[in-house]
């Protein structure tokens, strides 16, 4: 399959001017994909994040990840979390007033903490897909209201998002959240990115 095109794109968050790219896709659902911490490297050019992004286009979406503040050519500076989830809202609203919905937030590690703490929660979104949340490294609250759908994949090398914790987790997090397990991958998946896009299209599918 060709790869799907995607816009290089520039929008506001407060006085901030972020950078994403943009893929527009003709039906209405899009989704807001965040990366992994940006005072360790992570930036939307992550693997991981692309593959994400690659399957949510391939079911038609709309897509947009964008650098947090402070990384490439995004202006501002770490914002110990606050900032970085005023950047996802307002990487929402730049979907929203293309007349896309956003249905979808999609974070990796980081990214995966920046959304589930959005507080209020964006109004539109009716699933979220946390992939790999450091829950050793990170305080993941239970969200203000959580989405329909909350689906959680991991690696089950994870060291930063052990079974065992994030199990106990889930349960305080959605009622119904779904833990989706990539045998042999670690926090990074590496070789099994192929097998990670796969459990992201069976959960937009709504297969088992």
């Amino acid at each position: 399959m060709m790869p799907v095109a995607e816009e290089t794109v520039f929008f506001d968050s407060g006085p901030l001017r972020l950078e994403g790219r943009l893929h527009r896709a003709s039906g209405p659902d899009a989704v807001v994909l965040t990366h992994p911490h940006p005072l360790y490297g992570g930036a939307m050019d992550n693997p991981v994040v692309i593959a994400m992004a690659r399957a949510y286009q391939r079911l038609g979406y709309s897509t947009l990840r964008f650098n947090f503040r402070g990384v490439g050519a995004s202006g501002g500076d770490y914002g110990d979390g606050v900032g970085e989830r005023d950047d996802a809202v307002a990487a929402a609203a730049r979907l929203s007033r293309l007349g896309k919905t956003v249905t979808d937030l999609a974070g990796y590690s980081f990214g995966a903490w920046v959304n589930l703490g959005l507080h209020p929660p964006l109004a539109t979104v009716r699933r979220q897909v946390l992939v790999a949340p450091p829950v050793l490294f990170m305080e993941f609250a239970p969200p203000a209201a959580p989405p329909a759908e909350l689906a959680v994949i991991v690696g089950d090398q994870d060291r930063m998002a052990p079974l065992a914790t994030l199990r106990a987790l889930l349960p305080h997090w959605h009622p119904a959240a779904r833990l989706c397990v990539v045998t042999g991958a670690d926090h990074f998946f590496g070789a099994a990115l192929d097998r990670l896009t796969a459990q992201v299209e069976v959960i937009l599918m709504g297969r088992s």
